[in-house]
């Protein structure tokens, strides 16, 4: 089933055999319980280390326990504590790193263990391999962080503003999926049908219960803690991990996962700190890049760990980073990624143009209203959930609470590389607004296609304007000749994010929501990084 599924997957190199439900005890006492995968072959083989709470059957068994042992590796596939079996109580951050140096020092004792071990996993897969690189074993020769995680403030939060339906997609899938394909392909349908109601609800707390049969602990926590400062979040995240790091380390993503800045976070570290790393950015969701981009990433996960387990370089590519330019549907090698590319300024103007004139001043430019109780809807872009990805806006940019400015068709492409962000100068009459804003293409026919996004939050204490940043993620992606630049400016993107209360009250609890108008300013711009523009500041 796993190769009629994924074309282009390398021979299997040895049969699998297969030791279920192995207890290893957590560093608390509690029962870790364990699959091992290993060739049937004579000799000695390195070891992968895969730890879940997502349970261990499909997919994990059949994309990290099969496929990998076939190809020379022991795996051992674990359930977190207290999921998939496993004993003790889970929790988001608490217990990983403790429990994935434990599970080493079980695997010091097994016959088969050569003392060469690596990890591979994605997502929260991930997480847990930043845990135990905290104090890395000496026998951790080798890491492969898949659209990885490493700070969970960051999956719920930006700027204050809750990441609503990222927080509803990771409490189906960290109650459920463990339990089996069957109670998670339910829960997840029942979220769906209930979607509206939870995500209109006044209050939010707690109206998600009914998707959930009850209510996750650690779910109410990470809703109702926005500021990453708040002692609730001490431990959460591991990105000083990467920091001192000198295990090898490959690093994978895709342009539209939710995950895709951390990941850019981490190369930055792991470059600075002079760590062996590489980075594959594709055309890929969170989900997508283990679905249609699974033989790019299993093919780029195996040459890494050939090359630190098995002394074995023979697969890898020339240049340590690889990206797909969207626009053009190609890959393309570089060196590195660029830090601080050379960027161009973009400006709104009168009629909804997009030009590189710089304005005049900062005069008023336009006026629109976001109305709470019919909020500005989110549309593709980096989500969890179904829809995610490169989506056509042109229903929701017809909508009177989304501002488009759009450049004339383009004489000759135009190359974006690097981090996007927007410079806006707003005034609200509440003095409390969301701020979206998205990059598109417009192609020839009109269609206007996503490219990145970010969300700002507005606090004015006075009548004066404000100018915020937003930071927009990155992308790589050429603009063609024909087609337009547009940029994007609204109120929010719901469910994505909670609905702003245009109080400043948390949504989590506010039970009052007030409409605003949001005027953004003629000297307002988006920021594209542009090889070879001279940079704007």
């Amino acid at each position: 089933m796993t190769r009629a599924t994924w074309k282009g997957l390398p021979a299997p190199r040895h049969a699998v055999g297969w030791e279920p439900g192995l207890v290893v005890p957590a560093a608390d006492g509690s029962p870790l319980i364990t699959d091992h995968y290993f060739p049937r072959a004579e000799g000695d083989f390195p070891t992968l280390l895969v730890r879940s709470p997502y349970g261990r059957g499909f997919p994990w068994s059949p994309m990290y326990g099969l496929l990998f042992a076939e190809q020379g590796f022991h795996v051992i596939l674990q359930s977190c504590r207290g999921t998939g079996g496993s004993g003790g109580e889970f929790h988001l951050w608490r217990n990983e790193a403790a429990d994935g140096l434990a599970t080493v020092s079980w695997l010091r004792e097994q016959p088969w263990f050569d003392g060469t071990l690596g990890t591979v996993g994605p997502s929260y897969l991930g997480y847990v391999q930043w845990a135990l690189a905290l104090d890395p074993p000496p026998e951790l020769k080798a890491m492969v962080v898949q659209v990885g995680l490493h700070d969970p403030h960051a999956l719920f939060h930006a700027d204050g503003a809750l990441r609503l339906e990222n927080a509803l997609a990771v409490g189906v899938g960290m109650t459920y999926q463990h339990q089996g394909m069957a109670p998670f392909v339910k829960a997840t349908l029942r979220l769906q049908r209930r979607l509206r109601g939870i995500t209109m609800a006044q209050p939010l707390r707690g109206a998600y219960a009914c998707a959930f049969g009850g209510e996750p602990g650690w779910l109410e926590g990470v809703m109702a803690h926005p500021d990453a400062a708040d002692e609730y979040w001490r431990g959460a995240s591991l990105a000083q991990c990467a920091d001192g790091l000198r295990v090898p380390t490959a690093l994978i993503t895709g342009w539209q996962d939710v995950l895709l800045d951390q990941t850019f976070g981490q190369y930055d570290r792991l470059r600075q700190a002079g760590c062996d790393t590489t980075l594959l950015v594709g055309p890929w969701t969170h989900t997508s890049a283990l679905q249609q981009g699974w033989p790019e990433v299993f093919a780029e996960s195996l040459a890494w760990l050939r090359a630190h387990l098995c002394a074995d370089p023979s697969g890898l590519r020339p240049a340590p980073v690889r990206v797909h330019v969207g626009g053009e549907d190609v890959w393309q090698d570089l060196d590195d990624w660029p830090q601080a590319p050379a960027a161009a300024s973009w400006h709104p103007a009168p009629g909804g143009d997009l030009t590189r004139q710089t304005p005049a001043g900062s005069a008023p430019l336009t006026t629109f209203r976001y109305d709470p109780a019919d909020p500005t809807p989110s549309l593709g872009g980096p989500l969890l959930s179904r829809g995610a990805g490169p989506r056509d806006n042109k229903a929701l940019e017809a909508r009177d609470d989304v501002l488009t400015f759009t450049s004339a068709p383009l004489t000759e492409p135009v190359d974006v590389m690097g981090a996007v962000s927007a410079r806006l100068t707003i005034s609200t009459d509440t003095g409390h607004a969301d701020v979206f804003t998205r990059l598109c293409d417009v192609d020839a026919r009109g269609r206007s296609v996503n490219v990145c996004d970010g969300l700002g939050r507005v606090r004015a204490d006075g009548q004066e304007p404000s100018r915020i940043a937003v930071p927009m993620s990155s992308t790589a992606h050429r603009f063609a000749v024909g087609h337009r630049i547009r940029w994007q400016v609204s109120g929010g993107a719901h469910p994505r994010y909670a609905r702003g209360t245009g109080t400043g009250e948390s949504p989590v609890d506010a039970t009052t929501f007030t409409p605003v108008h949001i005027t953004l300013h003629a000297d307002s711009a988006l920021i594209l990084p542009t090889p070879g523009t001279e940079t704007v500041r």
